[in-house]
Parts: structure tokens; sequence; C-alpha cells
């Protein structure tokens, strides 16, 4: 039965060391070749790239929105104004004398006012 370690532990007593300081290093045994670190270093751009890609695009969407509820403020405001404009047109002195509640008011006979 033979036992192998998968990793390596390789000891950094050869130096001086002080204290709080590691003595032990870990060294893998898996070693990497150029065209696979750049093709990692390839992979982690791309990865950044649609985070930063995703992130603009939230703040397009949030924009589209923030001019959808701008687009509606303006809606109302000219709704607000038309009404007032109806209001002021349907409560003029002149309609309100020409209605028809105002043509069948009478004048009084007598008109009595409080002195003091």
């Amino acid at each position: 039965m033979s036992y192998q370690r998968s990793t390596q532990f390789s000891p950094r007593r050869s130096g001086n060391w002080n204290r709080n300081q590691n003595t032990v290093a870990f060294a893998s045994n898996i070693k990497l070749g150029p065209v696979t670190h750049t093709v990692l270093v390839a992979l982690m751009i791309t990865v950044l790239g649609l985070i930063y890609l995703t992130q603009a695009t939230r703040a397009t969407s949030y924009d589209y929105e923030a001019q959808k509820i701008d687009s509606k403020i303006a809606d109302l405001t000219t709704q607000k104004t038309d009404l007032e404009v109806e209001n002021a047109r349907l409560t003029a002195l002149e309609n309100v004398q020409n209605s028809s509640v105002a043509r069948e008011m009478t004048t009084p006979a007598q008109t009595d006012y409080v002195s003091q």
C-alpha cells in the first residue's frame, strides 16, 4: 500500500524567519503552462466585461423608467392645466349670470339691513 501526498509543503527554514511568519509554504503539484495562463486571463477579462455590461444595462433600464415617469408627470401637468382652464371657463361670471339657475332667481321686494 502506497500513500502519495497530493500537496507539498516546502519549508522556509533556509533563511532567517521572525516571529509570526509562516515557516511552511504551500506548493501545488499542478503546474499551468503559458497557454493555460493566457486562456484563464482571457476568461477573467470576459467575465469582468460581462459584469460591467450587466451593470451598464441596468443603469440604462433605470433611465428608461425615469423617462417614463417624467413623461407621465408632464401628461398629468398638462391635464391639470386643462382642468384649470375648464374650471375657469365654467365659473366665469358671464356663464353664471346666463345660467338657468340665475334666470330662475328673482330680485327681492324689500331689502333690510341690520344696523348697530
